[in-house]
């Protein structure tokens, strides 16, 4: 008898062991979401003229000489930018330090003709290359005081005018110099 009711135990347990693991199923499903895309945005600065906005020979005390720049942003975001200059004394006779330079936005009057009036907003005035080449915003990381913001897929017309001082000497005749105006751009997104 003790085997019968052993026996019985035993099948009660097999049984109750079937019926708890039928018991633990569930229903599942899932689902995947594919095809995420990530792509990030460009800054992407260019002037026109893209070389020598400048080349004048023979100038005299009393001589100006006024040309208009394009700066572009082919990018799709905005941008801010800083323009700085360097500019040589090769010959030792400080052209640079003589030549006087004006930077404006286009022509309030006739924007249509850009910088035949000058009369825009002054945005620099100086030296050819500023006293410490920065001559418009700056090129530190961040929003920075007289920083240019550019719209994506935007340009802006810049008036640069050089003037040779009436009062300028003796030392300076038959001097040479070679300036060249750098335009460093960042995004303003998030920075």
């Amino acid at each position: 008898m003790i085997s019968k009711v052993l026996a019985s135990i035993f099948v009660l347990v097999m049984m109750g062991g079937a019926m708890t693991l039928g018991s633990n199923a569930v229903f599942t499903d899932s689902a995947v979401l594919g095809t995420n895309t990530f792509a990030t945005g460009t800054v992407d600065i260019s002037t026109s003229p893209a070389s020598a906005l400048f080349s004048v020979s023979a100038m005299m005390p009393g001589d100006t000489t006024t040309q208009s720049l394009t700066v572009s942003n082919s990018g799709n975001a905005q941008l801010r930018y800083a323009i700085s200059a360097t500019a040589t004394n090769a010959d030792g006779q400080a052209l640079k330090d003589q030549l006087a330079l004006t930077i404006k936005t286009v022509d309030v009057t006739t924007p249509g003709t850009p910088c035949d009036d000058f009369d825009g907003t002054q945005i620099y005035t100086g030296d050819l290359d500023g006293t410490t080449g920065a001559l418009v915003g700056s090129s530190a990381q961040g929003a920075q005081a007289g920083d240019r913001l550019l719209d994506a897929s935007n340009n802006e017309v810049l008036c640069f005018r050089v003037s040779l001082p009436l009062a300028t000497g003796n030392a300076a005749q038959g001097a040479a110099t070679v300036a060249t105006f750098s335009f460093d751009a960042e995004q303003t997104a998030n920075n």
